[in-house]
Parts: C-alpha cells; structure tokens; sequence
C-alpha cells in the first residue's frame, strides 16, 4: 500500500478527547504553522487540525464521533462543517460513559467484518479499555492508529496501536516550508501554491520519499475536494508544479521510467 491511499475509518471517543483538552488547557493544536479554524479561537478542540493530520494518511471514508452531544453543544458546528457524524449516545448515570464506549466497539467491529475495503481504522481516544479492540483489528489485518492527549493516553493503548498520535504534536515532525508570499506568487494563485507546500509538508510527515506528482494532486484533492488547477489558470497540473518551482517553493525532477514529476523537495533543500 506504500504507493496506494489507505482507506480510513475514524472513530471518536469525543469525551475523553475533550475532556482531556480542557483539563490540560492545551493551545489549539500546537506546533500548526497555518491560521487557525475558527473554533481554535474560542479555546476549543481543534478538530480541523485532527482531520487534516490523518487526510494525509488517505481516505477517511467514514467519521464518527461519539458522545452525549447534550454535554459539548458548543462543537455542533464544527462537527457538522467537517462531515463528523455526531452519534449520540444520552449519559444515563454512572452507565453513559461505558455504554459510549461499547457502541463505538460494536460499530468499529461490524465495519472490519462488513467492509473489507477499510484496511485502516483510527480510534481517537486515550483510554486503556479499547486496547482488547486495538487488538482484534489487527488480529484481522487492520491497520490501528491510535489518537489522544499525552497527558490523558494510556501506555497500554498506545503500545498496542500500529502508530500512535499525540495532539499536542499536531502540525509537527515535517520540515518547515517556504513561504508562499505575494512577491513570489501572484494573489490569485497564492490559495494554490499554499495548498500545495502544506500538502508536500505532510507527505514528507508520512515519510513519503518520492511523491510522485499523481500523489501530490491525489492528497491536495483529498485535503480540498473543491481544488483543480484549471481554477489557478493551469492546463495540467505538471504546469503548477513547474510554476511552483520558478516561484522557488519546490525542486523537481523527472522520473525515468514514467517521464512524469517527481517533487524531489523544498526549493531550499529542506
């Protein structure tokens, strides 16, 4: 799958995910070089930063959160505006928490035998009692990656994930891009150009040695459904990327065997 997009399954135990936020006081996520969605500006999870993070992984086919939504009203919106669906599940006692718990075990596990496509699943919380279910998702070679606050993360879950995730680093572990600035690029094609550094940021994140120029576009569609370089002026998107390499953001070089683009890098080495 090294040259192919993972499809990916995202199932949020919003609880403890923002439960340990506010406990921790944590900037919205932190070490992010672009501006900020709105609902980091109220002091809220930065949800947008959580999806990003994992587009650039491969397909999220399916995102669901779950919780008693009565309790976090205030990330209806956002929710909403990132296709999470928001299932709810009313606390009843001391019982709610489990009974949130368990419905998110049930739906990963009906998923893994019904959707044979799905070959990645990411549970999104730090609690020790998904570590038997981490385990029998690879038990049925499933890829697990794992999600949730340092503080709040159980060693055992993380342990037992194929990769795991720290919110706190978010936006980190990528080599600082250049600018896209308005003396190298012009206004209308600066949207365009800053899609495309962000997207080689993250591949370069996923450790993605050679991105291939049909990778690079594929991962830009996926992080902005709505992109086409026809939109910036471009025939092909081979003439973005040539144009993104005389603006001085990246460095390319040819692939011998297909005759297509290879980003070799940043335009400053990096």
């Amino acid at each position: 799958m090294a040259d192919e997009a993972h499809s990916l399954a995202v199932f949020i135990d919003f609880e403890n995910l923002a439960l340990g936020y506010e406990r921790d006081g944590l900037p919205a996520a932190a070490g992010r070089r672009r501006r900020a969605p709105a609902s980091a500006n109220n002091g809220m999870l930065d949800v947008t930063a959580i999806l990003e993070r994992l587009i650039e992984k491969g397909k999220v086919i399916v995102r669901r959160a779950y919780a008693d939504w009565g309790r976090f009203e205030k990330y209806r919106v956002i929710m909403h505006d990132s296709g999470i669906q928001m299932m709810e599940i009313p606390e009843r006692g001391k019982t709610g928490k489990n009974h949130a718990d368990i419905q998110l075990v049930v739906d990963a596990m009906d998923m893994c035998y019904s959707k044979d496509h799905v070959d990645t699943f990411v549970i999104v919380s730090g609690d020790s009692d998904f570590t038997p279910l981490v385990a029998k998702l690879k038990e049925n070679g499933k890829n697990v990656i794992g999600l949730g606050m340092k503080d709040s993360t159980s060693d055992l879950l993380a342990a037992s994930c194929d990769e795991f995730i720290y919110y706190e680093d978010l936006g980190t572990g990528a080599l600082a891009p250049p600018s896209v600035s308005a003396q190298s690029v012009p206004k209308e094609k600066r949207p365009a150009m800053q899609l495309l550094v962000e997207t080689i940021q993250g591949l370069q994140r996923e450790n993605k040695d050679v991105m291939y120029s049909s990778l690079v576009k594929d991962t830009m569609k996926r992080k902005n459904p709505a992109f086409a370089e026809s939109s910036y002026g471009y025939r092909t998107f081979s003439a973005l990327l040539e144009d993104a390499e005389k603006s001085g953001l990246v460095t390319l070089r040819t692939d011998q065997r297909s005759g297509t683009y290879v980003v070799a890098g940043f335009a400053d080495g990096k």
